[in-house]
């Protein structure tokens, strides 16, 4: 099992957080939620955004960035935060286990005294002239890499996902 994390700062949008749950969910990965939110965080409206994936992710929401910053330091964690600003591709960057993705707002991405905090930071590259990728196919493709080069396996019912020989 992973201890790769995926962390969502001050997430704007339900279905994106509920993307990113459902992923997290089917591969193993704890999330991390840094409020406040851009919606309601309730139970409630986390169940519908995750569907019935919820119950699956090991979830974890912090009051706010402070919270989870000790949170983090007091655990030896690494933050590896994804970037339009940043220079370094994520398939570049050398992933732990044990490391915490950080993704910011769909609408602002993250304060400048969080990119100071972060000892990774990673984008993905795109085509001239586009700004972003949706935060959910983000975190996919980041997290991704992170756990190829970690060598995690996803278990299945008859054991690990390998090609037969």
């Amino acid at each position: 099992m992973t201890t790769l994390r995926i962390a969502l700062y001050q997430p704007d949008i339900p279905g994106n957080t509920g993307t990113i749950l459902r992923l997290a969910a089917c591969l193993g990965l704890g999330v991390d939620i840094i409020e406040p939110a851009g919606f309601d965080i309730s139970d409630r409206n986390l169940k519908r955004a995750g569907m019935d994936y919820l119950a699956a992710v090991a979830l974890t929401r912090h009051v706010n960035w402070e919270r989870f910053e000790a949170w983090r330091l007091a655990s030896g964690r690494r933050l590896v935060l994804a970037s339009t600003k940043a220079a370094r591709p994520y398939t570049d960057f050398p992933y732990r286990d044990g490391d915490i993705l950080l993704f910011g707002r769909e609408s602002a991405g993250v304060p400048e005294h969080v990119h100071e905090r972060a000892d990774g930071r990673v984008l993905i590259p795109m085509v001239e002239g586009q700004r972003s990728i949706n935060v959910a196919m983000s975190a996919a493709m980041i997290a991704g890499e992170a756990l190829r080069q970690t060598q995690w396996l996803p278990l299945t019912a008859s054991g690990p996902n390998v090609a037969p020989e």
